[in-house]
This record gives C-alpha cells, sequence and structure tokens, in this order.
C-alpha cells in the first residue's frame, strides 16, 4: 500500500498541514525568516517579472556578439528610458487623475445615492426587503469608497514620499535583475549537480518546463495587458469618458488576473461612466465586450495558445481561494503558481510512468 501514489500524496498532504500548523503555533521563532521573506519577496518578484520581459533583448544582444555585462548594461538603460519617460509624461496626468478623483469620492457617492433613490422613484414601491437590501447595497458601496479612497491615498503616500520599503524595492529590484541576467544559467547546474544519472535528466527537465511555462506566462499576459490597456484608453477617450487614463491604467494591472481581471476593471469604469451621463454606460460596456472580445477570439490564442492548459473554472475557483487566503497578492500569483505545481506534478506522474514501463519489461 505504501507503493500506491494516492498513499504518498496524502502521506504527502498531512505532513505539509502539520509543518505549517508547527510554523502557526511557533510563529515567534520564524519571525526573523519572515520579516526577511516579506522585505525581500517584492523586490524579487519584480526582478523575476522584469528578467522574464529582459531576457528575450539579452538574448538578441548576445547573438550579435555583446558581451555579458555590455548587454545588461543596455538594457538597464533602456529600462530607465522607459521608467523616465513613464514618469514624466504619464506620471503627472495619472496624478492628476487620482488626485481629482479622490476629491470627487464624496459626490460620487453621493451621485450614486441619487441615482439609486431616483431608480425607487421610477419603480414605483418596492417591499421594504427590497427597499432594505438597495439602502445596505448603498451604505456598503459608501463604505467601500471612502475605505478605497483612504487606502489608495495611504498607499500612494508611502510609495511616492520614499518610504524605507519604497527605498528597499527601488535598490533591490535591480539589484535581483542585474544578477538574474548575470547568472540565469547557472541555477540548473547548481541544482543538479548533486544529482547525478536520470534523476539529473528529469530534474533538468523540469526545471526546464517550469522555466518555459513562467516565461510565457508573463511575457504573454503582460503583453495582453498593454494590448487591452491601450484599446480601452482609446475606446474611452473618443467616447469622453472620464478618467480615461487611470482607467486604462488600472485595467492594465487587472487584466494581468485571468478572466476575473477584466471583469473587476469594468466595474469602475461603469461606475464613472453612469455618473457621468447614463448613456455612457452602453459605451462603457459595449467597447469593453469588444476589447474582450478581440482579446478572447484574437489576442489570447495566438500569444498564450494552450501555454496553460488550464480549465477556465479551474482558474476561476483558484483565484478565489487565493483571494480569500492572502488577498491581492494571493491572486496575482495563483495561477503561475499553480500553473508550476502542475508541471512538477505532471512530471512526476511522468517520470512514474517511465519507471513501470521499465520494471515491465525488466520481468
Amino acid at each position: 500500500m505504501t507503493r500506491k501514489l494516492w498513499f504518498q500524496v496524502g502521506v504527502g498532504i498531512l505532513l505539509s498541514l502539520i509543518i505549517i500548523k508547527f510554523f502557526v503555533e511557533v510563529n515567534w521563532l520564524f519571525e526573523p525568516v519572515f520579516i526577511i521573506i516579506k522585505t525581500i519577496f517584492i523586490p524579487l518578484l519584480i526582478g523575476g517579472v522584469l528578467f522574464y520581459i529582459t531576457v528575450p533583448l539579452q538574448t538578441f544582444l548576445e547573438k550579435y556578439k555583446f558581451p555579458r555585462w555590455s548587454s545588461i548594461l543596455v538594457i538597464m538603460l533602456l529600462l530607465s528610458t522607459v521608467i523616465y519617460v513613464a514618469f514624466t509624461i504619464v506620471g503627472p496626468p495619472i496624478g492628476e487623475q487620482v488626485t481629482l478623483l479622490f476629491r470627487n469620492i464624496p459626490s460620487i457617492v453621493s451621485e450614486i445615492e441619487l441615482i439609486t433613490l431616483q431608480l425607487i422613484e421610477q419603480v414605483g414601491d418596492l417591499p421594504n426587503w427590497a427597499k432594505d437590501e438597495i439602502n445596505k447595497a448603498t451604505e456598503s458601496i459608501k463604505s467601500f469608497s471612502v475605505g478605497f479612497g483612504k487606502t489608495a491615498v495611504q498607499f500612494s503616500q508611502s510609495v511616492i514620499s520614499g518610504t524605507f520599503q519604497g527605498l528597499l524595492i527601488a535598490i533591490l529590484s535591480p539589484f535581483f535583475l542585474v544578477f538574474m541576467l548575470k547568472d540565469h544559467e547557472k541555477f540548473k547546474p547548481a541544482v543538479t549537480r548533486v544529482f547525478s544519472g536520470e534523476v539529473k535528466e528529469w530534474i533538468e527537465k523540469t526545471l526546464k518546463d517550469i522555466d518555459e511555462v513562467l516565461r510565457l506566462y508573463i511575457q504573454g499576459q503582460l503583453f495582453i495587458s498593454f494590448l487591452l490597456a491601450t484599446m480601452l484608453y482609446f475606446g474611452y477617450l473618443i467616447m469622453g469618458l472620464n478618467f480615461p487614463l487611470l482607467l486604462a491604467v488600472f485595467a492594465f494591472f487587472m487584466n494581468i488576473i485571468p478572466f476575473i481581471g477584466p471583469w473587476i476593471a469594468f466595474i469602475p469604469a461603469l461606475i464613472i461612466g453612469l455618473i457621468q451621463d447614463p448613456i455612457m454606460v452602453v459605451w462603457v460596456s459595449l467597447i469593453t465586450l469588444a476589447a474582450n472580445q478581440i482579446d478572447a477570439n484574437l489576442i489570447t490564442p495566438q500569444i498564450m495558445g494552450k501555454t496553460l492548459n488550464i480549465h477556465p473554472l479551474t482558474i476561476i475557483t483558484i483565484l478565489l481561494a487565493a483571494g480569500k487566503i492572502a488577498g491581492f497578492f494571493g491572486i496575482l500569483l495563483a495561477v503561475p503558481a499553480y500553473a508550476v505545481g502542475k508541471v512538477i506534478v505532471t512530471n512526476i506522474y511522468e517520470r512514474r510512468q517511465e519507471i513501470k514501463t521499465a520494471a515491465n519489461k525488466t520481468v
């Protein structure tokens, strides 16, 4: 029985739960480790994303006989230029729109309440339970808007004002990126050098598959998000919607999240359109629907293909669970983490099948 896969998986899950319970109960012992991990997590994540974005350029440069440090220097100069252009050209209008939005949050909430009351008057007398639900929804929207505004202001102040965490991110992210670009070929040999034979080949294949999945996912998802945000920006701009650049930037970051992201990005655009002019709701819906249809039928199949090969229902379940457990970062990392786990499990299964086939041939 101990050789059965279900038994081994069950024991593995049980041991994992015991280890997690042990960590939770004695978290004071590991608190310094958690502080270090939390400190370097965001810079390491940013450095990793930038690495997968820039490594194709490094490969291209080195193909034309650029030395390693020269290619890294070119990449860092290009990134610095992009960041400078973003801050000097895109940054000021975004800052103005953010400030204007925060100033208008009380009036936006008031407009929502007014629209709700007008709808009630037009529909006629509603049951008391319906009125209670509408009032609760209005209060929830009001609380959410005020809370979101305060959180966003605090976050903006903590990042823009140059706090210690922001400074640490600004220093460590390029540091991680430089060393990833410099030594990324050394990672696989460093992991596999203690192994030999078929085990070493299996680990090399697994690491290669993980690298490929992460590369295709990050590059593809960011490019898709950029195209969607660009389409939405010009659509909002043409229709005259308020805060078009801010909504497009928000859509860019939300569209990184598969399936759920576009709908999250749609909500604030819908609310702003409703407050600005009810007819805007129709145009916002049409533009969002058109952009998402172009993405679903033309862009994503061509760029992502079957990279993840994960059913949409599975992705939605993973995102909901990850959001409940770890918040926004959980949602952001859930799909690539699941894809990596799926690669590992698939490679383990294939390895076991190879071993069984070899054993049957021997017998």
